[in-house]
């Protein structure tokens, strides 16, 4: 999901001088100081927040096909320690500008924060939108520099449903571009191995439109069991159709709703009714997790 955020003018910040023709037809009120003042401050306000964010120009190690219409960006943060450590957990995200560009983009962090440490790079799961920053960052190549934030948010509080003993079952959820930041879950590890039922139910349109395929027998080692759904799949399909909620609740064999814990990220109507679902079924509400 892509965030726009607006820009705001760090200067000029008093309205411009009003022609003569149209100060004549304005009443008395509409021309007194405080008219402007407010928005003066805000405008002022504004701009002290913006300038709270630090930019750290790095430059692009790679930008391949993942998939139809996403990218798989990896970004070289190794001169960047501050950078790099300030990716603590799953799920975190981070600002990205681009050089010429005034609204950047919200981007969750794909890779696991252990890979900024060990090999100093931040990667990404991009869709391509036409006509957003996305489409532009797509359209770069390597060596090219983009500025980046400091990793932000709470991440995936994974403390919620630990220990692998007390929550043997895990349920995990994503649509689309939302498998990013599951990805940065899974490949740092949650103890799925030492847990009974955990399971991955990834939606996308079809096959060609579906990330990450290369990594499902990693993951399924790690102790992840990924079930794949398609909303429109081809006639060659035998594998779980249709929406994620609607193929969960056709599978879920929820046995122990106080040992259900479960991560969410992707379609807005597929996270309200999956946590609809798991509420009926009495899973609590605090172990259902999101990175937002």
């Amino acid at each position: 999901m892509t965030v726009i955020i607006p820009s705001l003018p760090h200067a000029h910040l008093s309205a411009p001088p009003l022609p003569m023709s149209i100060l004549r037809r304005l009443p008395f009120h509409s021309l007194t100081p405080c008219h402007y003042r407010p928005r003066r401050r805000f405008a002022t306000l504004a701009a002290v927040r913006q300038d709270t964010t630090v930019w750290t120009p790095t430059p692009i190690s790679s930008i391949d096909t993942a998939a139809e219409s996403l990218f798989h960006i990896s970004i070289d943060v190794s001169s960047s320690p501050d950078l790099a450590a300030s990716h603590t957990l799953p799920g975190q995200y981070l600002q990205l500008r681009l050089p010429d560009v005034e609204k950047p983009s919200f981007l969750a962090i794909a890779s696991p924060p252990s890979l900024a440490a060990s090999s100093g790079a931040f990667e990404f799961l991009v869709k391509s939108v036409a006509g957003s920053t996305a489409e532009l960052l797509c359209g770069l190549k390597k060596g090219d520099v983009v500025e980046l934030s400091q990793a932000m948010g709470n991440g995936f509080n994974i403390d919620k449903i630990d220990p692998p003993e007390d929550y043997p079952t895990v349920f995990i959820f994503a649509t689309g571009s939302g498998i990013s930041p599951i990805r940065s879950l899974i490949e740092s590890g949650f103890d799925a191995d030492k847990r009974s039922d955990v399971r991955l139910y990834y939606g996308a349109r079809n096959l060609r439109r579906m990330a990450y395929q290369d990594r499902f027998k990693e993951w399924e080692s790690s102790g992840v069991k990924v079930v794949p759904v398609l909303s429109q799949p081809d006639d060659s399909w035998t594998g779980e159709s249709g929406y994620v909620q609607a193929a969960f609740s056709r599978a879920k064999q929820i046995h122990s709703p106080k040992g259900t814990g479960a991560v969410l990220c992707g379609q807005r109507q597929m996270t309200e009714e999956v946590t609809s679902i798991l509420v009926a079924d009495g899973v609590s509400s605090e172990k259902i997790l999101k990175n937002f």
